[in-house]
């Protein structure tokens, strides 16, 4: 959802920006909203070049199918999307150290790509420690990262108090929230938490 609703706003502000989601395993409902996102004019094969059947991690569902994937291949079709836009998202699949092929996973993809990782979090009960320990894991690039609190649709207690201590630990201009977004967020343009998102935009 973040993906796609930062990709929407770039092009609505006059940015060429595009977004891939290099390895996906089960269904591709998400590199489909990626596709719909770009105004369709991109075939689902460029958005998600690798797709596999099985809902397992990566390198496991390529396996299967008697498939492989190497980080130089990875690089190779992200250098190449690149070419003709401002800005190009990657999305990951998984965790941070969730095996995608052989010789990689999540965080040496980011090393690989010279890229600027977006953490993004469900604001819950638990979320703090996956988010200090996951930038942690970022090494360096963590100390800069923005962190995306994604809301749920009625907060509690701790959902309400995650955000400002955020804040006070990190800095308030990394911490952006996006509030629950109901059926037929593809089409909201609408509320403060627009402002949320090109707060996140001016980041790059």
């Amino acid at each position: 959802m973040l993906t796609a609703l930062l990709v929407r706003r770039w092009r609505e502000l006059g940015v060429a920006a595009r977004a891939l989601k290099p390895l996906c395993s089960g269904g591709r409902e998400d590199a489909r909203v990626l596709r719909e996102a770009q105004g369709g004019g991109i075939s689902l094969d460029a958005v998600n070049p690798w797709h596999f059947r099985s809902a397992l991690t990566p390198v496991v569902a390529a396996e299967r199918e008697g498939r492989t994937v190497t980080l130089r291949e990875v690089v190779r079709v992200v250098d190449r999307a690149r070419v003709g836009c401002d800005v190009l998202v990657v999305e990951g699949a998984g965790g941070l150290l969730s095996p995608l092929g052989r010789d990689f996973d999540s965080r040496t993809m980011i090393r690989a790509l010279d890229a600027k990782p977006v953490v993004v979090v469900a604001n819950r009960l638990g979320c703090l420690s996956q988010l200090f320990l996951l930038l942690e894991g970022l090494g360096q690039v963590g100390t800069s990262a923005p962190v995306v609190l994604m809301q749920p649709l009625r907060k509690h207690l701790a959902a309400r108090t995650n955000g400002d201590l955020l804040r006070e630990r990190l800095g308030p201009d990394r911490v952006v929230e996006i509030p629950w977004l109901r059926a037929g967020w593809k089409a909201a343009w609408k509320g403060s938490w627009v402002d949320g998102l090109d707060q996140l935009l001016s980041t790059r």
